[in-house]
């Protein structure tokens, strides 16, 4: 036994000789040895602070603050708000994808929450904010559609389906200029039946967002383009026909 003590005597000394070499006060040693207790934040105040963070542009050091409320305190009526804090800052943050699955997570736990038409609305924003060109693959704007009618068809009367119509037409605008460019492109190789499939599919589903002049006069010369074609081939097909009856 005091061969022991001898040996944590001799260790607290070392510890003691190499704390001080390094420059570290007495509080900065005692503190060594002395276990800090995680302090416990009460719901009230961690949802402050992470508000607070996220008012501030902190998203992640907002999250934290969210997460841990939400994990701390499941049952309080806080923790649901967490939830929507959490995907907010991801939005936020412009990470797209995790804040449209914790939106996603939010409506299918809570489904009948007040906050619904809020959640659908930021998720067809998730994916609005990802549109690009009309170049471009339209998958996002194609999905950003789907969200902003769910919303409108199941809260007509939500201040958020009010914003989302605009929205919707925006999007319907990007796939039928896309289809347009689509189709241009096919009149331009001369794949006049390809481009006519493209106008026409616009003038049925996409009338009153803009395109309706400018398609109504490419699918009359796209007709004329294949009427003439028709007529060539046909006046072809009269030639030799009397060519093998010249035979």
């Amino acid at each position: 036994m005091a061969g022991n003590k001898v040996k944590f005597k001799i260790v607290i000394c070392t510890l003691l000789i190499l704390f001080c070499l390094s420059g570290c006060s007495l509080s900065s040693i005692f503190s060594f040895f002395k276990k800090e207790p995680l302090v416990k934040g009460t719901p009230e105040g961690l949802y402050n602070r992470g508000a607070t963070e996220f008012q501030d542009g902190s998203y992640k050091k907002s999250r934290e603050y969210f997460t841990r409320l939400k994990d701390e305190y499941p049952l309080h009526e806080l923790a649901l708000l967490a939830e929507l804090g959490i995907a907010d800052s991801f939005f936020s943050d412009k990470e797209y994808i995790e804040a449209e699955g914790a939106y996603s997570d939010f409506i299918r736990m809570h489904p009948t929450n007040e906050n619904i038409p809020y959640v659908v609305y930021q998720m067809g924003m998730c994916h609005y904010k990802q549109i690009g060109k009309i170049d471009r693959d339209q998958t996002e704007t194609i999905k950003a559609r789907k969200e902003f009618e769910r919303l409108i068809a199941r809260f007509p009367e939500s201040k958020f389906s009010i914003a989302a119509e605009k929205l919707l037409r925006e999007c319907k605008q990007k796939i039928a200029e896309q289809e347009f460019y689509i189709g241009q492109f096919y009149f331009r190789k001369k794949e006049y039946q390809a481009a006519l499939k493209r106008f026409e599919s616009i003038a049925r589903e996409y009338a009153n967002i803009g395109l309706d002049y400018k398609i109504e006069y490419y699918i009359e010369e796209t007709k004329k383009k294949i009427a003439t074609e028709d007529k060539l081939k046909r006046e072809e097909e009269q030639k030799q026909k009397l060519k093998a009856a010249k035979k």
